[in-house]
């Protein structure tokens, strides 16, 4: 199976900037979208190609939001992860198929002054919690934007004090590999730098690649037998991030 993921910022905006295009031409089976920051009722595109679609928006207008297009039709759709305080900004959505959970999820920001540094903390413990719950049932594949560069090499300029690369970040998804979970991309790519998926607007970051790689696939240790390829897309506009690709060949 084919998987992409991709941090749109705006899933109409990117909508006029080639994302039809690009889904036609990658033919992933499943697509996880965060930051759509819209209503259904607000997107007119038709996406032909993906016969199930399901929404996830944000209570809160023109913000955050997780969008999932599959080819499959799931077995369950699950809407947040349980918790009225965590689930009101539409940033976990996850559908379960026969033999794994896909988990699209867009990670909240800690903003520029780590205002938000504790309530992210606290976020991470219970995601983990709960991607875990589903894990005991059976493999998960997880990704989306999940906002932290893990180390040094995910980004081009390191500074604990940014958001984004803080020790209370990092130990956060330290807390996701420690668990078992795989980073897809740098079990395949380890020791590789310069590879990275968003990039400020200011600048010209991107076309310098002064960037950060904080979009991943996230797999269950028993999916690494599964495992092929995990890339990522750098050449592919439309927004501040770039699109990733997983493909898993499951037996």
């Amino acid at each position: 199976m084919k998987f992409i993921s991709w941090n749109v910022n705006g899933v109409r905006a990117c909508l006029g900037k080639g994302l039809a295009t690009f889904l036609e031409q990658a033919g992933a089976d499943i697509v996880a979208l965060q930051e759509i920051k819209a209503q259904k009722e607000q997107v007119t595109h038709d996406f032909t190609d993906y016969p199930y679609e399901y929404w996830y928006s944000a209570e809160k207008k023109g913000y955050s939001g997780t969008l999932v297009l599959t080819k499959e039709k799931p077995e369950a759709v699950f809407y947040g992860i349980g918790q009225k305080e965590h689930d009101q900004e539409g940033r976990v959505l996850t559908l379960e198929f026969s033999d794994f959970y896909f988990i699209n999820v867009y990670t909240p920001n800690v903003k520029r002054d780590l205002s938000r540094l504790p309530y992210r903390e606290v976020w991470d413990q219970e995601f983990l919690t709960y991607m875990s719950s589903l894990e005991e049932k059976k493999p998960i594949v997880v990704c989306g934007d999940l906002n932290v560069a893990h180390q040094e090499i995910d980004l081009k300029n390191p500074n604990s004090k940014n958001a984004g690369f803080t020790p209370e970040e990092r130990a956060g998804f330290d807390a996701f590999i420690k668990e078992g979970f795989v980073d897809s991309f740098r079990f395949l790519h380890p020791g590789e730098p310069d590879h990275y998926t968003w990039w400020s607007y200011r600048t010209d970051a991107r076309s310098r690649n002064v960037g950060w790689r904080i979009d991943y696939f996230l797999i269950s240790p028993r999916l690494l037998d599964c495992l092929e390829e995990a890339k990522i897309l750098p050449e592919v506009m439309g927004s501040d991030h770039c699109p990733i690709h997983l493909k898993l060949q499951f037996v």
